[in-house]
């Protein structure tokens, strides 16, 4: 068996620096053809940055391929060696922190790699040392003491309960569906300062725009964005009583007022539509199955690694192999993605000019610096926004009414 999961991870390797090698040779072939929607200097400027990150990202996978061979033939024993005379439920606290801590410094010096070095070479960090080392430390506590209440719980509920997977499944789908709950009022105010909106001429267009869409929330607020990278996005966060509208201070620089209710048109359509709790529910259900296929793994496996069938190890398991098992569901989670912005698009043009909503993304190409063109490849597995040109078109653009599909793919706009 221990062959077989070799295999299979070893063709998810594969299969993602394929998509990567397909991607630089695609977008280095297009950038020498006529610019699509920025001006020449910004498209040649777009494209080297993709090549750049895609040329990361090909590292990352061979090092995340390293890191599974260090862990399936050695780490994994280790972690069960060095925790071998622990209480079950301590072992597994300790044993999921050490692995996520040992991945963390493995991947550390690519986040280093890509916000010290590409994004400032292409002027988009706006990142000091201070406050990336603030963030790290931050969501490194933050991750460790989630990963140990989490890992205390279920390592309990494996000991005690029949059926474990699916009561374990139950309370991460809970904490996923809390931490939607808390992450505008709680979490993301310990990374981001929020202020209220202070233009009152724009704040009553977008009360007015709220109340007309029937969306009732903790108010508009402006997030400090410019900090971190120059890069444009305005969002509606949480569930329930807790959602915020949430503008980035660069969105409120490039985008006129038409514009920018547009785009919060757009966002509006996913609420309309009910899109984050579908997205919730189908994460939901790719757990589910994620979590009955680790309750059913033979005892013999545990044998083969050369370990005990512990509720850590079990664990340690699960986000060794997540994931592998994420990235066979990327093709439907992105085509439902693209599928779900087409239709936002569509409730925008019925709340606002379908025009200013098409200026507003044209904007966030070009300052975002989202390079137009992509390999099909690419936009099956991982682009979950539609190509930009055919957004365009089904908003009525003319500008782009003569450029075929496969010419000019989006490049990632955010809303």
């Amino acid at each position: 068996m221990i062959e077989a999961l070799s295999v299979i991870f070893f063709l998810y390797v594969l299969i993602k620096v394929y998509i990567n090698v397909m991607q630089i040779g695609f977008v280095a072939r297009a950038k020498q053809m006529n610019p699509v929607l920025m001006t020449p200097s910004r498209y040649m400027k777009a494209a080297n940055y993709l090549i750049s990150t895609e040329r990361v990202k090909i590292v990352e996978t061979l090092i995340e391929y390293a890191l599974f061979i260090f862990w399936l033939s050695w780490g994994i024993r280790w972690l069960d060696t060095l925790t071998w005379n622990m209480d079950p439920i301590l072992q597994a606290v300790v044993a999921v922190n050490l692995f996520l801590i040992v991945n963390y410094i493995v991947e550390l010096p690519f986040s280093i790699y890509k916000t010290f070095v590409i994004d400032e070479r292409f002027r988009f960090n706006n990142m000091t040392p201070e406050l990336f080392l603030s963030d790290q430390l931050k969501g490194g506590i933050m991750t460790l003491l989630v990963a140990s209440l989490l890992s205390a719980a279920v390592a309990w509920i494996i000991l005690n309960v029949p059926m474990w997977w699916f009561f374990s499944f139950l309370l991460i789908f809970a904490v996923i569906v809390l931490v939607n709950l808390l992450y505008p009022t709680l979490i993301a105010p310990l990374f981001n300062k929020f202020t209220p909106l202070e233009d009152e001429e724009l704040s009553t267009k977008i009360d007015a725009l709220l109340e007309k869409s029937g969306f009732r929330s903790e108010g508009v607020f402006v997030v400090d964005a410019s900090k971190r990278d120059s890069r444009l996005n305005a969002y509606f966060g949480g569930l329930g009583k807790s959602k915020r509208v949430v503008l980035f201070d660069t969105l409120l620089k490039k985008l006129n007022d038409r514009e920018l209710l547009a785009v919060l048109s757009h966002e509006l359509g996913h609420f309309k539509h009910h899109d984050i709790y579908k997205n919730i529910a189908m994460l939901g259900g790719i757990l589910f199955v994620g979590f009955y296929i680790f309750g059913h793994i033979p005892t013999s496996f545990f044998m083969e690694l050369g370990v005990r069938e512990t509720p850590a190890m079990i664990m340690v398991l699960f986000m060794l192999l997540i994931s592998v098992f994420l990235f066979l569901f990327m093709p439907i989670i992105s085509f439902v993605s693209r599928k779900n912005e087409y239709d936002a698009d569509r409730y925008a043009a019925e709340l606002c000019d379908p025009s200013d909503l098409a200026s507003a993304l044209k904007k966030l190409v070009d300052e975002n610096q989202s390079f137009p063109k992509a390999h099909p490849l690419t936009i099956f597995f991982y682009y979950s926004h539609p190509p930009i040109v055919e957004r365009l078109k089904a908003l009525g653009d003319k500008s782009v009414s003569g450029q075929k599909s496969d010419e000019a793919l989006k490049g990632e706009c955010s809303i």
